[in-house]
């Protein structure tokens, strides 16, 4: 939590570069993952080396190579462990192929004594949480059935 806090606290002069100098309208930032959404491509490449000039000589910091990605927006944007598309967001095929292993790997840690009942609810609960900013009702329906033992105690 501390590194959330101290990435907002750093990247708030970044915020502010964006929002009133460059006075880019649809910009979303967490910590160090960030957005701009816009219907005009130049526009999104001419921002670029801007923003590049701006954490390298003010933060210095420095934009991921490979993680700077132009974009139609019927193709989704790829933030936060979710894809976000113009009338839906999914989960990240990784992200969604993760959370069974992880559940699983939870309860062992419970069946073993190594967490403690709250623990393991508050696991699913949290897994069930970030499914439902998603359009996964079939996901979160699998995870229900298969530790549901685990919830209602």
């Amino acid at each position: 939590m501390t590194s959330q806090i101290f990435a907002n606290i750093y990247m708030n002069e970044f915020d502010q570069f964006i929002k009133h100098i460059l006075k880019v309208k649809h910009y979303v930032r967490y910590t160090d993952d960030f957005v701009i959404v816009s219907n005009n491509k130049n526009y999104l490449i001419e921002l670029i080396p801007k923003l590049q000039l701006f954490l390298l000589e003010k933060l210095k910091l420095t934009l991921h190579p490979k993680k700077v990605i132009i974009r139609k927006h019927n193709q989704g944007i790829d933030f936060l462990g979710y894809v976000i598309l113009p009338k839906h967001i999914k989960l990240r095929t990784k992200t969604k192929q993760r959370i069974p292993k992880n559940l699983k790997k939870t309860v062992c840690l419970y069946k073993k004594g190594k967490i403690n009942k709250l623990s393991l609810k508050s696991s699913l609960n949290s897994y069930l949480g970030v499914l439902s900013h998603a359009d996964e009702y079939e996901l979160s329906q699998e995870i229900l059935n298969k530790f549901w033992f685990w919830l209602k105690e």
